[in-house]
């Protein structure tokens, strides 16, 4: 009998942590993630989304396992069907705080944004942010594994390519547009022709050693 050669099934995420957090008494939970750690320039952004009716749109999962077409599909879906508060942490503040409290700093501001207070919060990772209004717990993968923080990853990572593909306008020279700020080939070749623009994080060594060619601020 010949072996199964077909790809693993991949297990979407589900909403077995905010029905826990139901069952210890809260009733709006909210998830949290953000896009934007990794790249070279542009801000971090980060999203808050609550479904308070429990009602989940189809095809919901980690923004990386999702094509833009998807990504951009359920997006709408979730401004319909949920709450939803989106944080831009500044290429500035990335700088001036560094990456990992920018990023907290972030959640934190999404969190606030919301509409209505959450009783829980569920944050994709390791660590939770400071100054959160209610109790909450972190997830490591959880945008792999909740509802909600897939959903608040897909927010995110909609809205910042977004805002990436207008910066790629304001700056044809570097190709913003297409690799959004990550560290590609294309990206590395445009930083050693024209030095940093305004939006490259300057904090990050691959920026810090480019000759400057233009004014940052």
């Amino acid at each position: 009998m010949a072996a199964d050669d077909s790809p693993p099934v991949v297990a979407r995420p589900t909403d077995r942590f905010e029905k826990r957090a139901r069952r210890r008494g809260a009733k709006l939970v909210a998830g949290v993630d953000e896009s934007g750690r990794g790249p070279l320039a542009g801000p971090v952004v980060v999203a808050a989304v609550m479904f308070d009716k429990r009602r989940y749109p189809d095809g919901i999962d980690d923004s990386k396992r999702l094509d833009a077409a998807a990504r951009e599909a359920i997006y709408e879906a979730i401004l319909d069907t949920a709450t939803v508060a989106v944080a831009v942490a500044s290429r500035q503040r990335v700088d001036r705080m560094n990456i990992l409290r920018a990023s907290l700093w972030g959640m934190t501001r999404a969190v606030a944004g919301l509409a209505s207070r959450p009783d829980h919060v569920l944050v994709d990772g390791n660590m939770l942010p400071p100054d959160l209004p209610c109790p909450a717990e972190a997830i490591v993968d959880g945008d792999t594994l909740s509802v909600s923080i897939a959903a608040a990853s897909i927010i995110a990572k909609v809205s910042r390519d977004r805002l990436m593909a207008r910066v790629g306008q304001a700056f044809p020279d570097y190709g913003f547009e297409r690799h959004k700020g990550y560290s590609t080939a294309a990206h590395f070749a445009a930083l050693r022709i024209h030095g940093p623009c305004p939006h490259h994080r300057r904090s990050f060594a691959p920026v810090r050693e480019q000759q400057l060619v233009m004014p940052l601020d």
